[in-house]
């Protein structure tokens, strides 16, 4: 249930097209739906603008098929389910449309798609090993219905790659960057901008990067102004975290 449902119903009630009781029965609608193994936030688009979202890691695809079909009962909005593997993918394929990207491990089952709503968020990627991690973003993104400018393998072992692209960083309204090994790319692409900057540590890196903690912490004792840091891998973390900086109205 969203805002946009709640209007609709109550200009039906204006016009006489809904009864009133009908409506209470409806607007009154539990706020979750249990379904044993899960309860379901029915309200979370009224709060917060989107929907939720599915984590498919360690849930069965059985679970992952319920839980769609019950948030299909009473939405029929695009539905994000992140962290899914290829098997899981195809079960739950065999019950929805759905689009499937391999590479980020994101599967979106098919409905209404949230109009564009022509923000750019620039996605700087320091390599071709986190892209896993800077597509999770990128979709996510185009779910809530941004554009996601994608400039990848513009790391500092090559620093003349990132400065190529001052002009196009210079109009962006956030940044997501993106890199494991000893992260140093937030801190520069933060001293290159005033837009603010979300730094995603990524568990690329050799033997000491500790999977992706010496990346945590280079990022967040950032010496660069502006730059605020989310969990190792949680690509899908950061493009929500922009998604609320832009006030984007999902």
């Amino acid at each position: 249930m969203d805002k946009e449902y709640i209007v609709k119903l109550l200009e039906g009630v204006k016009n006489g097209d809904v009864d009133i009781s009908d409506a209470v029965e409806k607007i009154s609608y539990e706020p979750y739906s249990d379904i044993d193994y899960a309860k379901i936030d029915n309200n979370r688009k009224l709060v917060q603008n989107v929907g939720e979202v599915i984590y498919g890691e360690s849930k069965t695809h059985e679970q992952i098929i319920g839980i769609v079909s019950k948030m299909k009962q009473s939405d029929n909005s695009e539905i994000l389910i992140t962290r899914l593997d290829k098997d899981k993918a195809e079960e739950v394929s065999k019950h929805f449309e759905m689009r499937y990207d391999k590479n980020s491990r994101m599967g979106i089952v098919c409905g209404e798609k949230v109009v564009p709503s022509g923000n750019d968020v620039h996605i700087l990627c320091a390599g071709t090993s986190d892209l896993p991690v800077a597509e999770e973003a990128a979709l996510t993104l185009e779910f809530l219905g941004h554009n996601a400018v994608r400039i990848y393998d513009v790391g500092v072992a090559g620093l003349h790659r990132l400065l190529s692209h001052v002009d196009e960083i210079s109009k962006a309204k956030v940044i997501i960057v993106i890199a494991g090994m000893e992260g140093a790319l937030a801190s520069v692409v933060g001293g290159l901008t005033s837009a603010p900057v979300i730094a995603v540590p990524t568990s690329i890196g050799y033997g000491a990067n500790f999977g992706g903690l010496s990346a945590l912490l280079s990022m967040l004792n950032s010496c660069a102004s502006g730059v605020g840091v989310v969990n190792i891998d949680n690509g899908f973390g950061a493009a929500m975290l922009a998604n609320r900086i832009l006030g984007r109205k999902a």
